[in-house]
């Protein structure tokens, strides 16, 4: 089952159960992506739909940060709740050893050695760990690997 089919099945169930707040969070994501299928004039693949959800939990990292600068610990909560929602349907996370072992590895493979290098290395590295980790924690640590 598509990510895109398992959010329709979820947005019924949601209506079915009366969740206002995840239906309402399950529309906004069938928005964004039915808004990205429009403008590029295709059916989005899983990739793509994932792409997507990054954007939307990144979005909303970044206001729950804000929120909280400003003590509005009542929108905070609400984006804490979307967050939570979104994240159900990105892939397992990986662990901070695991995006250790892979940027090892990555560093390796393309022979990285000094932060010049840093761009081919983060080519290189994103669609291994795409959708499964944070990417300011990736650039993290290899900038503290690579100096």
């Amino acid at each position: 089952m598509s990510l895109s089919e398992r959010l329709n099945d979820d947005m019924k169930q949601a209506m079915k159960n009366q969740d206002k707040f995840k239906l309402s969070v399950i529309r906004m994501i069938r928005s964004a992506i039915k808004n990205v299928e429009i403008d590029q004039k295709k059916t989005l693949d899983d990739n793509e739909v994932l792409d997507i959800l990054n954007r939307e939990i990144k979005q909303r990292k970044d206001s729950l940060q804000e929120f909280e600068k400003a003590d509005r610990d009542d929108l905070a909560e609400s984006v804490r709740k979307e967050i939570e929602v979104i994240a159900v349907y990105m892939p397992q996370q990986l662990t901070e050893e695991e995006i250790h072992a892979i940027v090892q590895q990555t560093i390796q493979e393309t022979g990285a050695s000094s932060k010049a290098e840093i761009g081919k290395l983060m080519s290189a590295l994103m669609p291994k760990v795409k959708g499964r980790a944070d990417g300011r924690l990736v650039n993290q640590l290899v900038q503290q690997l690579l100096s």
